[in-house]
């Protein structure tokens, strides 16, 4: 049995997209060994796979990185490996090395543009190391595949290598659990908003979500994920006085995630146009709301607005002015016959954009190796 080492940066908990990859990956019979990092904070794992995940002295900045690399590196080194799996920038560079060495086949999975995330992009430095890495290694990549289109040209015209497209799609899901209790318990009579995600960063949109609370009667909303803006949103809370309008929980399980999900009225993704990764990104909270019925009121990026167009599963709203954003929300639950059109579609859309069609795609990546 052929074996696959997947490496990511992250505590593999709450990584979805990963997570689907490997379970599909076992069905083509392959040995996976997912590697991640161990946090102070990292929940028990129980997967279908083998895991290991490395507890670092750094967890954070430059020494993150070159600690982290280094020690997949040497991970690596020892372990037996058929085809190594590269996920983001961040793990490349110890799998590039290793696939040469042994010559092994390296697949690369870009999860997003990742010189051009907000975090680098004032940061020329640290952004012009990574984008070395990038120049240096991308042209040489064989096996390359990404979340959508438009990034997938990006990466192909900028490096002359062919890459394929597998989108972050949610799985089928449809629970059997009675949730009205759990419904009556977290919302009660009120309307419920839900923005989850483990990227809630600054320029998503939270913050100025949170000030159009102010604005709004007889709804709640929940922020479930992590980010870098959780702190200042929790800080904007209490100054604004709005603990009893808005609930933010951390990062939870997705099965749990997803209850949540299902008793919202509204699911909000709300990026701004502030650098390429987020006028180019494809959410998986997108499709999460698809699956659970929740009608969307997202910005007006490029790839998430036409998906919600498209299949009239929701609005597209293109200011971020907290007033105007408590307005559009207002008008979306006083038209009950367009939100019933839209869920009705979503339905429609749930079948359209799923895993286990996805995944036929991405097995045929594994099946024609270069």
């Amino acid at each position: 049995m052929k074996r696959i080492i997947v490496s990511v940066t992250n505590d593999l908990v709450n990584d979805q997209r990963v997570h689907k990859v490997c379970t599909s990956l076992l069905e083509l019979n392959y040995e996976i060994l997912l590697i991640g990092r161990k946090l102070k904070n990292s929940e028990n794992l129980k997967r279908t796979y083998n895991t290991y995940r490395i507890k670092l002295i750094f967890n954070k900045g430059f020494l993150f990185y070159a600690e982290y690399n280094l020690r997949i590196f040497f991970k690596l080194l020892f372990l037996k490996k058929d085809i190594l799996l590269s996920n983001d920038l961040d793990t490349l560079l110890p799998n590039y090395l290793i696939s040469k060495l042994f010559k092994k086949k390296l697949v690369y999975d870009s999860h997003e543009l990742f010189t051009e995330v907000p975090e680098l992009i004032n940061r020329p430095f640290v952004r012009n190391f990574w984008l070395a890495i990038e120049k240096r290694i991308l042209p040489n990549i064989k096996n390359c595949y990404t979340v959508n289109t438009e990034i997938a040209q990006i990466y192909s015209s900028t490096y002359n290598i062919p890459v394929k497209v597998i989108r972050n799609i949610a799985p089928k899901y449809k629970t059997i659990d009675d949730l009205t209790d759990f419904s009556r318990k977290i919302k009660g009579t009120k309307k419920m908003l839900i923005l989850q995600g483990t990227g809630i960063n600054i320029d998503r949109g939270a913050e100025e979500v949170v000030d159009a609370m102010q604005y709004l009667d007889n709804i709640i909303l929940y922020i479930i994920g992590s980010g870098d803006v959780f702190e200042i949103l929790k800080e904007k809370i209490s100054v604004l006085n709005l603990q009893e309008k808005i609930i933010i929980l951390n990062k939870m399980p997705y099965l749990k995630l997803m209850k949540y999900t299902q008793i919202a009225d509204l699911g909000l993704s709300l990026d701004k146009n502030t650098c390429l990764n987020y006028e180019l990104s494809l959410p998986n909270k997108i499709f999460d709301y698809i699956h659970a019925g929740t009608p969307l009121l997202v910005s007006d990026r490029k790839i998430v607005s036409k998906i919600v167009i498209k299949n009239n599963i929701g609005r597209v709203i293109n200011t971020h002015n907290p007033k105007q954003i408590a307005n559009c929300i207002s008008s979306i639950f006083k038209n009950d016959k367009e939100y019933a059109i839209w869920c009705k579609n979503l339905n429609s859309a749930a079948q359209l954009f799923n895993w286990e069609k996805e995944s036929v795609k991405l097995k045929s990546i594994y099946s024609n190796l270069k």
